[in-house]
């Protein structure tokens, strides 16, 4: 079945796993709530980008080095928990939205693009959704790869404005130093909470 006529069921499926929770829609919460929507910019562009990168390398055959080697799946699964709790810890002590020291800067573009290859949600929804909209022995598999690609892009990037929106409007609302530490903690507890999503 050609690509094309897949559309919208390849969007609805790149849709459900942008906008459900995951490490990278915690950590942009988290990041709006602590260092406000602007700030966490950068982390939004970065996971599109790498995203979308991961899909392409996915369907040009990293995958199937992936699938071949199985503790390279616990490997990455240790590896992201690990910084997605540092993560967290940073995201519980920083200062609330433009403030922060050094220690306590939001995601850089490339930070957010490289973690892409060791979030577990990431390699399985690029694992999932390339086999699922690429024809097998296709002459054009690279055009179907970049159109997944585009697609996910164009998902992913509004996904995660939504969800540091989120958490810059609730820093916002709750806007004394007391309560937006009360919200800090609370998102790098989703962010940590995340991680035990991983291993279920």
């Amino acid at each position: 079945m050609p690509l094309s006529s897949q559309l919208l069921p390849l969007f609805l499926f790149a849709l459900a796993g942008a906008l459900t929770p995951g490490p990278n829609n915690m950590i942009s919460a988290g990041s709006g709530a602590a260092f406000g929507f602007r700030r966490t910019l950068p982390q939004i562009w970065g996971v599109t980008v790498g995203f979308s990168i991961m899909v392409v390398a996915v369907g040009m055959g990293l995958g199937t080095l992936f699938m071949t080697i199985p503790y390279m799946h616990q490997t990455l699964k240790i590896v992201g928990s690990l910084y997605l709790l540092y993560l967290a810890w940073k995201i519980a002590n920083a200062g609330g939205p433009g403030g922060g020291t050094a220690m306590e800067k939001p995601m850089t573009v490339l930070q957010s693009a490289l973690f892409q290859w060791v979030n577990p949600k990431a390699w399985t929804i690029a694992l999932s959704i390339v086999p699922a909209f690429t024809t097998v022995g296709g002459d054009n598999l690279f055009a179907e790869v970049v159109v997944i690609s585009i697609v996910t892009g164009i998902v992913t990037f509004p996904s995660l404005c939504l969800w540091a929106g989120f958490g810059a409007l609730l820093a916002r609302l709750l806007s004394t130093p007391r309560q937006q530490r009360i919200v800090n903690y609370v998102m790098a507890a989703l962010v940590a909470a995340s991680v035990v999503m991983l291993f279920m």
